[in-house]
C-alpha cells in the first residue's frame, strides 16, 4: 500500500500538534495514535498548561500547527474557551473539538470560534487521523497561498515596472495615487505597452491586494459566453448548464476585475455590465434573484473610446463608469531612453531559461534595437530579444541575431553609420544633430522625431553640446510642450 507523504511545518520538521484533554487514558490514546502518524505531539492537561506551551519561547517563536482540544476540560473550564484564546495568539492554528456531549449549539459554537472540524466520541481511530490529516492539508495550502500571493505582490511592486523616462515616471505617479483608492481606472496605449502589467501593480499595491485579481479578455469570447462568464448562472439556464455557476464578478468579490479591450465588447452586452456596476449586482442567467459583489473595475484599451462613442460602437454612460481615472501609456518608440533597461532586463531574463552564459549585446545590436520604431511595442521587443538568446551562437548578442525587420531598418536613422567605430554616445550625437538640422532647430519636432519627451531632448543637447544647432523656433519651455514635467 502506498504511503502518503508526510507534510511539513515551516520550521522544518514535522508537523507539531498540541492534545489538550484532562482524561489522562483518552490523552494517552490521543497522543499515542498522532504519534504512531509521525507527527510531533506535544500534551496538555489543562488550559493553563496549554496557554504556557503557547507562551513558552520554543513554541512563541516556532508555531504549533493544530490543536486537538476536548470541549468539557473539568472544573468548569471550555474547550471553546480556550481555543478562542489561542487562535487569537495565533489565527492560523487549525483547531479540532472532541466531546462526549454532542449537541447542534456546541457545535454551531465551535465553528464560530473558529474550530476546523467536530468530532463526537467515541470516535473511530482512522476518522481523527483524516481530520488532522486535511486540516494540516488546508492549512499547507492556505501557507502557500499566502506566500504566493506575497510573492505576486512583489513582482508586481511599482519599482518592478522598468523604466525611468519623463512618460514613464508620470505614469508611476499617477499609480501611486489610484492605488490608495477604489475608483475605477481606464488604462490605454498600444498593444504591448503592458496595460496588464500596470492593472496587477495597481491591485497588489491596494487594500484588495488580498482579495483576487481576475483579467477579462472582452475580444477573446464570443458575446453568449462572455455574459455567462461575467454573471454565471442557474442550472439548466441553457444546454450543457448540469450545475450552478458563479459569475467571474462573484468571484472577484472583494478584489478587482481587469477588463481587458473592453472597446471590444458587444453594445449589448456594455449595457448589462453598466448595470451591474451601477447596482454592484448582477442577475445570473435562469435567474429572478441578484447576486451582489464588490469589485473594484480597471478596464484597458487600444482604441480611442471616445471615438468609437461617436461612431455608436461604445455606450457614453459604460465611458463615464469607467473613467474615472485614465492612465495612458506611452509607446516604445516615444519612451526609447528605457530601451536599454527593458533589453537588458529580458537578455537576463531569457539566458536564466534557456540556461545560458551570461550574455549581452554588441554596440550593432543595440544600435539597431535604438532606430527601430518597435510597433508591438514592450511585447515585441522581449519577443525580439528571447529569439536572439536561442539563436545567438556566442554569448554576444549581435545585429544578425535579430529579426530582420529590427537589423534593416530603413536608412536616416543611426543605422547607417554603424561600423563606423563611433562609440554610443557619439553615435546619439550624431543623430541628434542630424535632426535638429533637419528641423532647423525646432526642438519640439526635433523631439517628436526622436521618440523622445522635449525635456530628456533639452538634456541631451546640454549634454552634447548642440546648443548652436538650435533656434528659436522651438524654445517653448518643456512643461508646456510635454503637459507635464519632472
Amino acid at each position: 500500500m502506498e504511503t502518503e507523504q508526510k507534510l511539513s511545518a515551516p520550521h522544518g520538521g514535522p508537523c507539531r500538534i498540541l492534545v489538550v484533554e484532562d482524561e489522562q487514558l483518552m490523552r494517552s490514546i490521543i497522543v499515542q495514535l498522532l504519534r504512531g502518524e509521525g507527527y510531533e505531539v506535544i500534551e496538555a492537561h489543562s488550559p493553563a498548561l496549554a496557554l504556557e506551551i503557547f507562551d513558552s519561547d520554543r513554541y512563541a517563536r516556532e508555531g504549533i500547527d493544530a490543536a486537538i482540544i476536548d470541549l468539557n476540560l473539568g472544573g468548569g473550564s471550555s474547550g471553546l474557551e480556550l481555543l478562542g484564546r489561542i487562535r487569537a495568539l495565533d489565527p492560523e492554528l487549525m483547531g479540532i473539538i472532541v466531546t462526549a456531549y454532542a449537541s447542534v449549539e456546541s457545535a454551531i459554537e465551535a465553528l464560530h470560534t473558529g474550530a476546523y472540524d467536530y468530532i463526537t466520541k467515541p470516535f473511530a481511530n482512522d476518522h481523527l487521523k483524516a481530520v488532522v490529516r486535511n486540516a494540516l492539508k488546508e492549512k499547507a495550502l492556505f501557507r502557500e497561498n499566502r506566500f504566493l500571493r506575497r510573492e505576486l505582490r512583489e513582482k508586481y511592486r511599482f519599482e518592478n515596472i522598468i523604466g525611468k523616462s519623463d512618460a514613464m515616471e508620470q505614469v508611476y505617479r499617477v499609480m501611486e495615487k489610484v492605488a490608495r483608492t477604489d475608483s475605477s481606472v481606464l488604462v490605454t496605449g498600444e498593444s504591448g505597452t503592458g496595460k496588464e502589467l500596470v492593472a496587477r501593480a495597481i491591485h497588489f499595491s491596494s487594500e484588495r491586494a488580498n482579495a483576487r485579481f481576475l483579467p477579462i479578455n472582452c475580444g477573446a469570447l464570443p458575446e453568449n459566453l462572455l455574459e455567462s462568464e461575467l454573471f454565471g448562472y442557474k442550472r439548466g439556464a441553457f444546454t450543457g448548464a448540469s450545475q450552478d455557476k458563479p459569475g467571474l464578478l462573484k468571484a472577484a468579490d472583494g478584489g478587482t476585475v481587469f477588463f481587458d479591450e473592453i472597446g471590444e465588447m458587444p453594445l449589448t452586452l456594455q449595457v448589462k455590465l453598466l448595470r451591474a456596476l451601477q447596482e454592484r449586482e448582477a442577475y445570473p442567467l435562469g435567474s429572478n434573484e441578484p447576486v451582489r459583489f464588490d469589485v473594484r473595475v480597471i478596464c484597458a484599451t487600444n482604441r480611442d473610446l471616445e471615438r468609437e462613442v461617436k461612431a455608436g460602437r461604445f455606450r457614453e454612460e459604460l465611458l463615464y463608469r469607467i473613467n474615472v481615472i485614465t492612465i495612458s501609456l506611452p509607446a516604445l518608440r516615444e519612451r526609447r531612453d528605457d530601451l536599454p533597461l527593458l533589453a537588458d532586463y529580458f537578455i537576463h531574463k531569457y539566458e536564466k531559461a534557456v540556461n545560458r552564459a551570461p550574455m549581452r549585446f554588441s554596440r550593432g545590436a543595440m544600435r539597431a534595437m535604438m532606430t527601430y520604431p518597435w510597433p508591438g511595442n514592450v511585447r515585441e521587443l522581449e519577443n525580439a530579444v528571447e529569439r536572439a538568446v536561442i539563436l545567438a551562437e556566442t554569448n554576444v548578442i549581435h545585429s544578425h541575431d535579430l529579426p530582420e525587420k529590427v537589423r534593416h531598418t530603413p536608412a536616416g536613422g543611426l543605422s547607417e553609420l554603424e561600423g563606423s567605430g563611433l562609440t554610443l554616445e557619439e553615435l546619439e550625437r550624431e543623430h541628434i544633430k542630424r535632426v535638429l538640422v533637419k528641423v532647423k532647430g525646432d526642438k519640439v519636432k526635433a523631439a517628436k522625431a526622436l521618440g523622445v519627451h522635449l525635456s530628456t531632448l533639452y538634456r541631451k543637447v546640454q549634454r552634447y553640446r548642440l546648443e548652436a544647432m538650435t533656434s528659436a523656433v522651438g524654445e517653448a519651455a518643456p512643461q508646456s510642450a510635454m503637459g507635464h514635467g519632472r
